[in-house]
């Protein structure tokens, strides 16, 4: 297990230096000059020139990004923010306890509804229920996360004014954010788990369960739903994963200060070091996101715990079973 968890930590490496090299690329390659931008419509040339030397933007784009990947690497040094002079590190660390507390929310919500949903929906296929939450399925997935927090804010703080309608504060302020972001990821998950469990209590094990007397609610419960775990963990963490970037409109929309408000205010002001940085830190979140599904995977399935195991073992040699024989 511990060697499967360092070759993934390894094998983060090639990613994140490919995330990296993509939106460094992106971002130079965009027509405008931050320079320009800073100093306004009026500046002069020689003012532009000035600071693009100040902020090594006059250096060509391998040069810019092999000293970016250095300032990394040595310092862990995204650069400072144009517009704040600031370090990019200090403010997105600054800004990451509200994404984190509205994607494990919104996580949440999404696997407690998608499970229940999807479970009920498996063991009474073709019901009023089920047909029922194939629509909310359907609904959910089709529905953009800008429309669905809009239509919230109009409802539930305009209309009715139940929740307030943007901050984080508060436990109140969590809800609208919540069910915003985690709306769509609760029809994937409900899909999901519907669609394994259907797999799952079709299978022979499960009729033997029946025929032993076994309670109904145990049968899905201890022995379908915990062998249908895989995918909809799969899903749940491609999900968690997606939240962290996918949270950028709610973050807009409910003026959250959290990362994506903060790469949106970035990439209007073309910000390029808080662009970059926000993008690092988004694929790092979710390709550690994905190593700790690999590793829960081994909790959840016991064969693959054995695999993991099977591979460490290493294969003994003619002269040792010569000397234990």
């Amino acid at each position: 297990m511990i060697k499967f968890v360092i070759k993934r930590v390894i094998a983060l490496i090639p990613v994140l230096l490919g995330v990296s090299f993509i939106i460094f690329s992106l971002l130079y390659f965009t027509p405008g000059s931050p320079a320009e931008y800073m100093l306004g419509m009026d500046a002069t040339e020689e003012n532009i020139q000035a600071l693009e030397e100040e902020l090594g933007l006059d250096k060509p784009f391998l040069i810019q990004y092999v000293n970016y990947v250095k300032n990394i690497v040595l310092h862990f040094d995204f650069g400072k923010s144009y517009t704040t002079k600031q370090s990019v590190t200090t403010e997105l660390v600054a800004h990451l306890p509200a994404t984190v507390i509205l994607a494990v929310l919104s996580v949440g919500f999404a696997t407690i509804v998608g499970v229940v949903t999807g479970v009920i929906s498996a063991v009474k296929q073709y019901s009023i229920f089920d047909k029922c939450a194939t629509v909310f399925a359907l609904t959910g997935v089709s529905m953009p996360n800008f429309w669905t927090g809009l239509m919230l804010i109009i409802l539930f703080a305009v209309h009715w004014k139940i929740f307030p309608p943007s901050g984080f504060d508060t436990p109140l302020s969590w809800v609208l954010p919540t069910l915003t972001v985690g709306m769509a990821s609760s029809a994937t998950i409900m899909r999901q788990t519907r669609s394994a469990m259907l797999e799952v209590i079709r299978q022979d094990y499960i009729t033997t369960a029946r025929a032993k007397g076994q309670k109904e609610i145990v049968i899905v419960i201890r022995h379908a739903l915990r062998n249908a775990l895989i995918p909809i963990i799969t899903v749940v963490g491609i999900s968690f994963g997606g939240m962290l970037g996918g949270a950028i409109l709610a973050e807009s929309i409910f003026s959250i200060p959290g990362i994506g408000k903060l790469m949106v205010d970035a990439i209007k002001g073309k910000n390029y070091p808080m662009v970059q940085g926000g993008v690092l830190f988004i694929a790092l979140g979710f390709s550690i996101v994905n190593l700790l599904v690999d590793i829960l995977y081994a909790f959840v399935d016991p064969r693959i715990k054995s695999q993991y195991k099977g591979s460490s073992k290493k294969k003994k040699s003619p002269e040792t079973e010569e000397k234990e024989t």
